[in-house]
């Protein structure tokens, strides 16, 4: 008998901006992963050449005219993975843009979905990268989701994930921008999915400490905030429908 790990039935979904220098890399060792027989790259809006970098190492290119943030990147990716579905419903893994030939140890996170014992794996890096101030944003990420959700994640804002395509849906409409990965364990866990982290040797760039990446960290603790706020006022509003109109 074949391999079952070796039957096509993942697609790669990679955000990507402004990422020539590493995409190709990513690319190609997410082609090699056992059952991953499609890579679709989202570039959202690179000014760089992203995209023709990404297709020449074997990528299925969707490009947004403008950047309009990762949560559209991953729908976009989603919906082109669905149009080129044709026998079934392939299970997503995404993966950053900028993990490069690290991507290729990515199996692990399959392999529990694949076997049916998870309906989406997070990644949980072994060997930990220097955060140049990103503790922070972690912090907020993982109290609100044991807040909102009861479950306990280590590295809640780890992109490393894989769904199958119903846990995806489930998970929509995504929480905007970089609170995609929050709202979406919120999410799911409150659903009844099966959510568990599994970890694996990768890494990806660190980021740093000039004010590009404070500004990033900054638009990331928004939008995390916001995600968390959005699902703690849904259960808010729930009790109160329970509790019914004070007298």
């Amino acid at each position: 008998m074949s391999d079952p790990s070796a039957q096509p039935d993942t697609a790669v979904i990679i955000p990507a901006k402004d990422e020539a220098d590493r995409i190709g890399a990513t690319v190609t060792a997410a082609l090699a992963i056992p059952g991953v027989d499609l890579v679709v790259v989202v570039d959202d809006g690179s000014a760089d050449t992203t995209g023709r970098v990404a297709k020449a190492a074997g990528a299925r290119v969707v490009r947004h005219s403008r950047n309009r943030g990762k949560a559209a990147a991953m729908e976009s990716g989603a919906e082109a993975v669905r149009l080129l579905d044709e026998q079934g419903a392939r299970h997503l893994l995404f993966l950053d843009a900028d993990l490069a030939e690290t991507a290729g140890r990515a199996a692990p996170l399959v392999e529990p979905v694949r076997a049916g014992s998870a309906d989406m794996t997070i990644a949980r890096f072994a060997t930990r990268v220097k955060l140049g101030g990103h503790g922070f944003v972690v912090r907020l990420a993982r109290e609100g989701i044991r807040r909102a959700s009861g479950w306990e994640a280590g590295q809640p804002l780890n992109g490393q994930r894989c769904l199958t395509r119903a846990a995806f849906e489930a998970a929509r409409p995504l929480a905007h921008g970089f609170g995609v990965e929050t709202g979406m364990t919120i999410d799911l866990v409150r659903k009844g999915f099966r959510v568990m982290e599994v970890e694996v040797e990768m890494s990806h760039r660190a980021t740093g400490t000039d004010w590009h990446a404070q500004i990033h960290r900054a638009r990331q603790f928004r939008d995390v905030a916001l995600a968390i706020a959005a699902r703690e006022r849904v259960v808010a509003d729930i009790a109160s429908a329970v509790r019914g109109p004070r007298r």
